[in-house]
């Protein structure tokens, strides 16, 4: 059979596929090697996560990986661009708030691993556009330099402290680890009048908001700018540590969780490597390099590496805000944010 018919038989087949789809059999991967490349629009840090995930995936397919690593946003508006112009070039990308937005444009293909069959129900879309590949929770963040250990605060209350004033760092992006998160936090916790009130109080305590991404606000914190960092990942937290940096979090009570999820576009150039690429952050392979880097595996059947970083409902409490939930009300956080704390 000539190379084009098999590919086009196996992408009519991977249309037809059930929400969760077979594990990669010999067609699926036929069909990505004939594509011979991926594209991976990404918001991992690159040396952590990205660069292993490729280079084991490729190791094992032979399937090249370009990628482009950006923020959420911005992969966002890059998509829009490159759809206006005719010219998509991302067949899969991950995100903390985005597949939402791309859901509802009706951009995105209906696909989930074999894999995901164990994940809680939660870290998976109903519709099946999105799964989520690992989990990230924010945190209060500390250099253990400045900040006595026993003396960092534990809660939210604990940040009016007066000798927290003019101390801590918070990212300005609008995503979940910045202003835009801290605020939906916030109204989680105390309600929306509660939560106002508090955030009007917190302005008094100086908050320094910090233009970039979270991950640059710890490094700030582990340099001492600002002893304390805001809606910290704690997964980041643990990276830096495990390499030497004063730095430590705190498990806040019902800590903000939020899933980074993995969709599709439903005109990706390379359907079947696409496809094949999820497949494989989603098995035990890909979640073993998370791991491996300090993340949080969304698997229950992968273990992190410092297992006190997954909430055990204990010692350490979470709440998974989805995607869905992210996306409805980041604007709303983000005017309370303008008529509170800014």
């Amino acid at each position: 059979m000539p190379a084009k018919w098999i590919l086009a038989a196996a992408s009519a087949a991977l249309a037809c596929l059930p929400v969760h789809a077979l594990a990669a059999d010999a067609a699926l991967i036929e069909a990505a090697k004939k594509e011979g490349q991926v594209t991976w629009y990404t918001t991992f840090i690159v040396n952590q996560v990205t660069r292993p995930m490729i280079e084991a995936f490729e190791k094992k397919y032979g399937i090249k990986v370009n990628y482009v690593r950006n923020d959420a946003q911005d992969i966002v508006v890059r998509v829009e661009n490159e759809i206006k112009a005719g010219q998509l070039q991302a067949d899969i990308f991950d995100g903390t708030g985005s597949s939402p937005y791309f859901k509802r444009k009706g951009l995105l293909a209906k696909y989930l691993p074999e894999s995901t069959k164990n994940y809680p129900k939660e870290y998976l879309d109903p519709d099946g556009y999105w799964a989520g590949v690992s989990l990230y929770l924010q945190t209060f963040g500390y250099n253990t330099t400045i900040v006595k250990k026993g003396s960092e605060p534990k809660s939210l209350d604990d940040l009016l402290d007066p000798k927290w004033k003019g101390q801590m760092g918070l990212s300005a992006s609008s995503s979940s680890p910045g202003v835009g998160g801290f605020v939906g936090y916030v109204l989680s916790k105390k309600g929306e009048a509660g939560g106002i009130d508090y955030l009007k109080k917190l302005r008094q305590q100086n908050v320094a908001i910090v233009p970039g991404s979270a991950r640059q606000v710890l490094d700030q914190v582990i340099a001492g700018e600002y002893p304390i960092g805001l809606q910290i990942l704690n997964h980041h937290v643990a990276f830096s540590s495990n390499r030497g940096a004063p730095v430590a979090w705190t498990p806040i009570e019902d800590a903000m969780a939020v899933l980074l999820t993995v969709s599709i576009f439903k005109d990706a150039p390379h359907p079947a490597a696409a496809r094949l690429l999820m497949d494989f952050v989603f098995a035990d392979e890909g979640q073993n390099v998370l791991r491996d880097a300090d993340y949080i595996p969304a698997s229950p059947s992968v273990e992190p590496k410092d297992p006190s970083l997954r909430p055990d409902g204990k010692v350490f409490r979470a709440r998974v805000f989805t995607p869905e939930e992210l996306d409805a009300n980041t604007q709303k956080w983000m005017k309370i944010y303008d008529q509170t704390l800014r």
